[in-house]
């Protein structure tokens, strides 16, 4: 049975009103007993994942992408931190391989399971699905990162035949309104005990 703490993190509303993770991945947090305030990072990012997911169809229907990967992407990406809880409150990657392994131990595809790896490291080679997650692993708590976010730009550019400024634009626009309430979800994640 998961701790009290642990089921709060999973199903308090929060301010702003967070989504709640997908079944699947709100069961295997609660197998793994993973810490609260892990659960509520991951509440988090899944959110804005959800958000940027919304804007990409409304704006780039043309671009095909797996939008129930992404947000799956985005509510697991750092399940390695069950195993490295150091890296909760403190630097560190070694959840990255690790989230990809456990992910895959418990039958999860090795598809649905990079993410894991790939929402820190991103690059040329990495899908649509990659980047959303990485981004939403960013502005939640309203970074922002220009290689990343120009990455975006430019595949969307090339998808949709609009100039980079265009799309540019449109994106910063979102960027902004979601990293305007970062505030709340960072209150929302700090509220949630490390330890649970």
């Amino acid at each position: 049975m998961p701790s009290s703490a642990l089921r709060r993190a999973l199903t308090d509303t929060g301010e702003p009103p967070l989504r709640p993770l997908p079944d699947e991945v709100s069961e295997l947090l609660e197998e793994l007993a993973a810490p609260p305030r892990l659960a509520a990072h991951l509440r988090a990012v899944h959110d804005v994942a959800w958000s940027l997911a919304d804007w990409l169809e409304k704006h780039h229907p043309e671009v095909g992408f797996d939008r129930e990967a992404a947000l799956f992407g985005a509510a697991v990406h750092d399940i390695g931190k069950t195993i490295h809880r150091e890296e909760l409150s403190g630097p560190g990657s070694a959840h990255e391989q690790a989230g990809y392994e456990l992910l895959v131990s418990q039958g999860i595809d090795a598809n649905r399971a990079r993410f894991a790896r790939t929402h820190a490291a991103w690059g040329a080679d990495v899908g649509i699905e990659d980047l959303l997650v990485s981004i939403a692993d960013k502005v939640w708590k309203a970074k922002r990162v220009t290689d990343l976010e120009q990455l975006l730009v430019d595949r969307l550019a090339v998808a949709s035949g609009q100039p980079p400024w265009e799309v540019f634009l449109t994106l910063d626009d979102l960027l902004d309104r979601i990293a305007a309430a970062a505030d709340g979800r960072l209150a929302f994640q700090a509220s949630h005990p490390v330890d649970g």
